[in-house]
């Protein structure tokens, strides 16, 4: 499977509790970290719901 890289680039403060849990299961807890994932479709749900806070790419 394809893998992803995600990037958190902006807080999770002042964000409503579903985007700061969607982060936490994203695997982020600060801006500047970065994971990395198996493409999924829950994966890439979770990417466009905090889409505005992360950067991806390709991995």
């Amino acid at each position: 499977m394809a893998k992803i890289k995600v990037r958190q680039v902006k807080s999770s403060i002042k964000r409503p509790q579903d985007q700061k849990r969607t982060l936490e299961a994203l695997g982020l807890r600060g801006i500047g970290q970065e994971v990395e994932h198996t493409t999924s479709p829950s994966i890439l749900g979770m990417i466009e719901k905090v889409k505005h806070l992360v950067s991806t790419e390709e991995a």
